[in-house]
């Protein structure tokens, strides 16, 4: 007789995989397990696609998935996902000694809890300390610029350093943007061109601004950045933030803007060819703002039609423990523990660990809306514009703001 499944629905990460199936064996061994772990890793297209729009987690096809900021308003309002409150005694006081304020709020409706912090960012700029700390280097900058080799803290900066470093005759690019049309990574540049620049998204009355002064200014940089064949990776169109992380880890970038986790899985990847040659520092500004983090994370939820829940709470109860959060680290992954944040083990394999309480401390984040991926369908359209014709910005943007005016849109 087969024996039934535990079907879990994961973000294609290859250290996200493995850590789930050392989760799961170790889980297994201290309780008779009759039932079988099918982790399914996917795309974040397929995902979504699974979970939500076909109603994956509503009809039981899935017992538990990973899901992310972006998607958790729209899977509890339309009855997707469970609360775990009930799960946990109505009693949410352990989650609070645990996690950051700023991994619990976004899955916070009322008094339902409806995941588990997984997996968090947030973006940061990562660089090589071996190619800023040369003296060489640091001579041959002054020398062609006139100013110190630092790291950067604008914009503008980030440009000039990265056409410095930029030497595809030896494999090594200044810097890239995850420029792949995902509805993902295109909406966080653009969000991050617009934070960095003293703009805001939404407007306190939950209106979506995709047209002002701050996004015609990012969007101006973000062009010419793309197009600069002497400062970015050739392959930055086709890059989503895995492959911008892998690219980063085997040697070809001298900086980039992308998630904490592709800086930690340089130091822990057998594959890294930089290890011990990377730290992290806030994204730069550009004028009239500052340096920030954006804010993201991936949490375990469990689906509202799955016919294992208390199973599937008692595993993501266990995967989410400090022994295993630190696990899923050592993996590759980002823990969100501020016990893993702060674990000496951690911090001696990846120097720079503990900044992310530092880098939490001053973050954005998008929007809870249940409708946000349509929202974000507007702008991973305004932004491939942006950067694949010659369209004038403002005119771009214009109908962009047209688009996302025009639908209902709900705020939570």
């Amino acid at each position: 007789m087969m024996k039934e499944k535990l079907r879990i629905a994961v973000r294609k990460f290859g250290p996200f995989e493995s850590a789930l199936q050392k989760i799961w064996d170790d889980f297994c061994s201290q309780r008779a397990c009759d039932v079988e772990l099918e982790a399914v890793p996917m795309d974040l297209h397929p995902l979504y696609d699974t979970i939500l729009k076909e109603d994956g987690l509503k009809k039981g096809d899935w017992d538990i998935a990973l899901m992310n900021t972006d998607w958790i308003t729209e899977a509890y309002s339309n009855n997707a996902i469970a609360d775990l409150m009930p799960f946990m005694g109505n009693d949410s006081s352990a989650l609070e000694e645990a996690w950051s304020p700023s991994l619990l709020g976004k899955q916070r409706f009322g008094n339902a809890v409806m995941g588990l912090p997984f997996h968090n960012g947030p973006e940061c700029l990562m660089y090589r300390t071996d190619l800023f700390e040369d003296p060489k280097e640091q001579e041959a900058f002054k020398k062609k610029y006139n100013r110190a080799l630092t790291v950067p803290k604008t914009w503008n900066e980030l440009m000039e350093v990265a056409s410095f470093f930029h030497r595809p005759q030896a494999g090594l690019y200044g810097t890239t943007f995850a420029a792949y049309p995902d509805g993902h990574n295109t909406v966080f540049d653009f969000c991050l061109q617009l934070w960095t620049r003293g703009g805001q998204l939404i407007t306190e009355d939950d209106k979506v601004v995709l047209h002002s002064k701050a996004t015609v200014e990012g969007m101006k940089f973000y062009r010419k950045a793309l197009q600069n064949k002497e400062a970015i990776h050739p392959k930055s169109r086709e890059f989503d933030s895995v492959e911008a992380g892998l690219a980063f880890a085997n040697g070809e970038l001298a900086l980039s803007v992308n998630w904490f986790g592709f800086a930690a899985n340089c130091e822990v990847s057998p594959y890294s060819k930089v290890k011990g040659k990377v730290d992290v520092a806030y994204i730069p500004a550009g004028e009239g703002g500052e340096g920030v983090s954006l804010n993201a994370y991936w949490m375990y939820v469990i689906g509202a039609g799955s016919k294992h829940q208390q199973l599937a709470y008692d595993f993501i109860q266990f995967a989410t423990s400090a022994k295993n959060d630190e696990l899923l680290t050592l993996e590759g992954g980002i823990g969100c523990r501020v016990s893993t944040w702060r674990s000496p083990k951690v911090n001696q394999e990846i120097p720079y660990y503990h900044k992310l309480e530092e880098l939490h401390q001053n973050t954005e984040s998008l929007p809870r809306m249940n409708n946000w991926s349509q929202v974000a369908d507007i702008i991973d359209e305004l932004v491939l514009k942006v950067i694949n014709t010659e369209e004038d910005i403002e005119n771009i943007l214009a109908t962009a703001q047209e688009k996302v005016d025009q639908l209902e849109l709900v705020n939570t």
